[in-house]
């Protein structure tokens, strides 16, 4: 299992206490964001093209290896499990960079991870909503049918 280096902490000259570390990982949590992460990173990827920020190749390049890692996270249940990651943002950023190299740096060109984050809630609250609204409506539907059977 690899082990990214922390995102925070680079003024400190000590290691950070264990408890710390694992208290601030967020990644047993957030990694059902996954989907959200990626699709948010496609779009940035796609507006640091537009802005001159990535050159095609490269920018081709980071949404083959995007996509290949939202595929093997599907096709695999232990995919996210073989690297040590702190958040989701860092588990995509870390896997993009072993798949593609330093192309896979420059996503993160003019972008916070409080922007990540924001982000990936926003696509994740979405297609929830969307989730539970179809569940409702075939409830809905359901009750319908019965009571129309039972007239």
């Amino acid at each position: 299992m690899t082990k990214p280096k922390n995102l925070w902490g680079g003024r400190f000259t000590g290691e950070a206490d264990p408890g710390f570390v694992e208290f601030n990982r967020s990644f047993r949590f957030d990694r059902r964001l996954l989907d959200a992460d990626v699709q948010g990173s496609i779009a940035y990827c796609n507006a640091l093209e537009r802005a001159g920020v990535l050159v095609a190749a490269e920018a081709n390049a980071i949404r083959a290896g995007l996509q290949t890692i939202l595929e093997q996270a599907h096709a695999d249940p232990q995919y996210c499990d073989q690297v040590e990651a702190e958040d989701v943002h860092s588990f995509v950023e870390a896997r993009l960079i072993e798949s593609i190299g330093d192309a896979g740096r420059k996503l993160h060109t003019g972008r916070s991870r409080n922007d990540q984050v924001a982000t990936d809630l926003r696509l994740w609250m979405r297609d929830a909503v969307e989730q539970v609204a179809a569940a409702l409506r075939n409830t809905q539907q359901s009750l319908l049918d019965s009571a129309s059977d039972n007239l």
